[in-house]
């Protein structure tokens, strides 16, 4: 009995970062330059090669199609629908990455989970169903909070992403609690200035916490 064919295997990354003027955690889509969709925006993906990692496909997705580096990544879920890329049966597997602070390739854009954009493919739906996934993972999966954190943030910066991947305020004594209970994550003894406002506190995963003597963050205006 002849073997059915096989389907593809791509690897598409929702590709984060938390930006501090907007308030916004955002993801990142740039224009397809060749067929199917070209000219479309399109979450960074590629083709998985043979033997190679799914978490190796996402750095090379989100380097080569956006010219970043990542903190992190992890995989979300999987689609499978055989009629989803026009060039045959692809089954995409969707991994959550963040990137590292720098400029991307000429032509990224971000946008916030309550600004999608018309994208190519199925990556409409990538975006709806990864959404609840990450706020899932929010708080309580420590490499993803960690990499969309960063080493050491004030409570308005958990409040800001809790927020903008949740699409409403939380409870602040809610959150704090929540963040007192994550193993790793402790209250600093340094203090950061919003604004004008009055020193605020500071959250530090462990194994970032400065050497004694470390000055207080300076004033974010």
């Amino acid at each position: 009995m002849d073997r059915p064919p096989t389907s593809n295997v791509s690897v598409d990354a929702l590709t984060l970062r938390f930006n501090p003027a907007t308030r916004d955690v955002e993801f990142a889509v740039v224009r397809r330059v060749t067929q199917p969709y070209a000219g479309r925006l399109a979450l960074p993906g590629v083709t998985l090669w043979e033997g190679e990692r799914l978490a190796d496909a996402a750095v090379r997705a989100v380097t080569r199609k956006l010219g970043l580096s990542l903190r992190d990544q992890g995989q979300l879920t999987v689609f499978d629908e055989p009629a989803r890329d026009p060039r045959g049966a692809t089954l995409s597997a969707l991994l959550w990455a963040v990137a590292e602070d720098g400029d991307a390739t000429p032509g990224v854009e971000w946008h916030s989970f309550d600004d999608v954009p018309p994208l190519a493919f199925d990556h409409n739906q990538m975006i709806t169903v990864g959404r609840p996934l990450l706020v899932d993972r929010l708080w309580r999966n420590e490499a993803f909070t960690r990499a969309l954190t960063g080493p050491a943030f004030p409570v308005s910066t958990a409040v800001a992403i809790t927020q903008s991947l949740v699409g409403s305020a939380p409870d602040r004594g809610n959150l704090n609690r929540r963040l007192a209970a994550i193993t790793g994550l402790r209250v600093s003894d340094r203090k950061v200035v919003l604004g004008r406002g009055r020193p605020g506190s500071l959250w530090e995963w462990h194994d970032a916490l400065p050497t004694p003597g470390t000055p207080s963050l300076p004033s974010q205006e």
